[in-house]
């Protein structure tokens, strides 16, 4: 039966409806910078030479190249340029590192992950591949290492900053040696109109004009039209194959709630769908990430907290321990998270309202990364609307950068507020088109519109009559009044003498509150740019007041609590990739799992680096009984067959 190659970059990933036992890739993980041992090139008998197909195989272990792969790695293979768009957990990395292997010379990866290098360069080592990185953690002799190995022609794979190459030296020491292809990873922070914009990244044009007969290999997993145009402008790709894959997750389920007591709603989802789980919750301020890792923590969930604030030891130390131990949560801003490899992180949870869809679908990629049932889960409010418009209103950018802004906003609050398949109306935001999904909050439970004009025309009315009064307040008062509230507050003001007061006795608390914000985020209602939180009318309330403009709303359907069939942990281990196995099968898998830790601790690498849970799993399932017939398992390349197979076997046979 063939096999076909694996998830993103170097992720070991296994489909959790085939069970077929299909090979994928594995990668290594984003740890600690502060290492003691040597970042140096790895000096071992050359991985290179061969047939694409053939270094696949005799380096991976896999048995043949998935989507377009083989159609890539051909056209950088024969000297072509390619720009290639494709999700996370779609197999970006052996894009180039194949290529790398089969063309004569070392080929020079351009990344903004310095932290994460020294962990690809461990993952690679780990493959039997020669693999050193340059860039500023390293001593002086380090990088001399990693230098004359260069030009010895004594690396496969060369990894840098993109600011190592303002360095005229960095220049010159590529140009000594046989670059055999440039890859520009992340490629994304070129544009300015996406959403991680790196300002080093614009003099990589320099690289064709350098290496004009290079080929050049560009690659990110987040770009809608817009950007890939201004990709492949920066980059002077315009004439390259351009390769775009499905933006499509299909294991992950994409679920909208509204915020009611966020830090509660997520300690629900923890304990009744993702205990024991790896997970990452995402926070806007250092502050709430700070706070919410304390009212986790005192919950009795194991887990920490990462921001740009923390001292650089503790920000390393709370990495390594969510990459290496199971069933960590990282509460993190974004600061955290670009190129990390877990590949079972199982949910990811948004506490605040991203910025833009790019950054959610960056964000949310990193669940699942092993193709295995994961969860995407926000926590989405009013609040979350205003301070997203604040923080644009006060931006200091110009004018079309404020308009760049309040695009991307207005694309995130339409997925929020959709009533059709969220991943449809994702695919859409990336020029993909898709059928519903069946496996989303809006697809699960579909919510309802309804015609909620009169309401909105009851509540700009009562901002107007308490305006005509020089008086603006907040949602909670204004609600109030609607409802016919006598608080000591309504007194107080003699609002109850309003003409509008108790007029929208038919809808709760929770159903204006919805009110309020869908009319904010379709900028029917303003909230002032202060920070008080009082509403005010603009320019389209008008529209709506006086009959011109018609309000359709979302209905939230009442939802029962339940276990989605994605999530959850099953079996002893919590292992997605040992749900279902029982009995012996699973007993042998734990043994295995504990001869893997051992050897992960050994060397000082991720369990998953040595091997991941789907290839255990795959191992269980065949139960080998020799080398050779370990070495047909997925993943099980030539290098990890010496170094793991009788340890294996050994393990296997209890």
């Amino acid at each position: 039966m063939p096999h076909d190659a694996g998830s993103d970059e170097l992720a070991a990933a296994v489909a959790a409806t085939t069970g077929s036992g299909r090979r994928s890739s594995e990668r290594s993980s984003e740890r600690s910078s502060d290492r003691t041992r040597a970042a140096g090139p790895v000096h071992a008998t050359p991985a290179a030479g061969g047939t694409p197909l053939e270094v696949l195989r005799r380096v991976w272990g896999y048995d043949e190249f998935r989507g377009d792969q083989a159609r890539i790695i051909d056209t950088v293979v024969s000297g072509g340029d390619a720009l290639v768009l494709m999700p996370t957990g779609g197999g970006k990395s052996l894009c180039y590192q194949v290529p790398a292997l089969v063309r004569e010379g070392t080929g020079v990866v351009v990344s903004p992950l310095i932290a994460l290098m020294q962990d690809q360069v461990d993952a690679l080592s780990a493959l039997g591949v020669r693999a050193g990185f340059l860039n500023s953690t390293q001593q002086p002799w380090q990088r001399r290492e990693v230098e004359d190995a260069y030009l010895a022609g004594e690396l496969d794979l060369l990894y840098l900053a993109p600011e190592r190459l303002a360095v005229p030296d960095t220049v010159d020491l590529l140009g000594r040696g046989t670059v055999a292809l440039f890859a520009i990873d992340e490629a994304h922070c070129v544009s300015q109109w996406g959403h991680d914009f790196r300002p080093d990244y614009l003099r990589l044009s320099m690289l064709h004009e350098r290496w004009p007969d290079v080929p050049r290999i560009a690659l990110t997993a987040t770009a809608t039209a817009v950007t890939h145009r201004e990709i492949a402008q920066r980059l002077q790709l315009e004439d390259a194959e351009h390769f775009v894959a499905s933006f499509d997750r299909p294991n992950i389920q994409y679920r909208i709630v509204p915020k009611d007591n966020p830090r509660s709603q997520l300690l629900d989802l923890l304990r009744s769908e993702h205990a024991g789980d790896s997970g990452i919750v995402y926070c806007l301020s250092r502050a709430s990430v700070e706070q919410t890792a304390e009212h986790l923590v005192g919950q009795g969930i194991d887990a920490m907290p990462y921001h740009a604030g923390l001292d650089r030891a503790v920000r390393a130390h709370n990495q390594a321990r969510f990459l290496r131990e199971d069933g960590v949560v990282m509460v993190a801003t974004i600061a955290f998270g670009m190129g990390i490899d877990k590949p079972d992180v199982r949910f990811v949870a948004h506490l605040d309202l991203p910025k833009s869809v790019e950054g959610y679908y960056q964000e949310t990629g990193r669940a699942g990364r092993d193709g295995l049932p994961s969860t995407a889960w926000m926590a989405y409010g009013l609040a979350d609307v205003v301070q997203q418009r604040r923080l644009i209103d006060t931006s200091e950018g110009d004018a079309a950068h404020r308009r760049r802004l309040t695009q991307h906003l207005d694309a995130m609050l339409a997925l929020c507020e959709t009533v059709t398949c969220r991943r449809v109306q994702l695919l859409n935001y990336f020029g993909q088109s898709g059928e519903p999904c069946g496996n989303c909050d809006t697809c699960l439970a579909p919510p309802t519109t309804w015609d909620g004009t009169v309401a909105a025309q009851k509540l700009l009315s009562t901002v107007v009559r308490m305006a005509q009064r020089g008086q603006r307040y907040g949602v909670g008062h204004v609600v109030d009044v609607l409802r016919g509230k006598t608080t000591a507050r309504v007194t107080q003001l003699r609002h109850d003498e309003l003409s509008t007061f108790g007029i929208g006795a038919d809808l709760s608390d929770a159903e204006w509150r919805g009110v309020v914000r869908q009319l904010v985020a379709a900028e029917l209602l303003g909230v002032d740019s202060e920070g008080y939180g009082t509403l005010e009318l603009v320019e389209a309330s008008g529209e709506v007041l006086r009959g011109e403009r018609t309000v359709a709303m979302r209905k939230e359907p009442e939802r029962a609590r339940r276990r989605s069939s994605g999530s959850g942990s099953s079996g002893a281990s919590g292992s997605k990739a040992a749900a279902d196995l029982d009995g012996e099968a699973l007993e042998v898998f734990e043994r295995l799992r504990t001869w893997r830790a051992g050897a992960a601790k050994e060397q000082g690498v991720p369990a998953y680096v040595v091997f991941h849970d789907a290839t255990l799993r795959d191992i269980v399932l065949r139960r080998p009984s020799s080398l050779d017939e370990l070495g047909t398992v997925g993943g099980v390349g030539v290098t990890k067959l010496e170094r793991y197979g009788d340890g294996v076997l050994a393990a296997l046979a209890g």
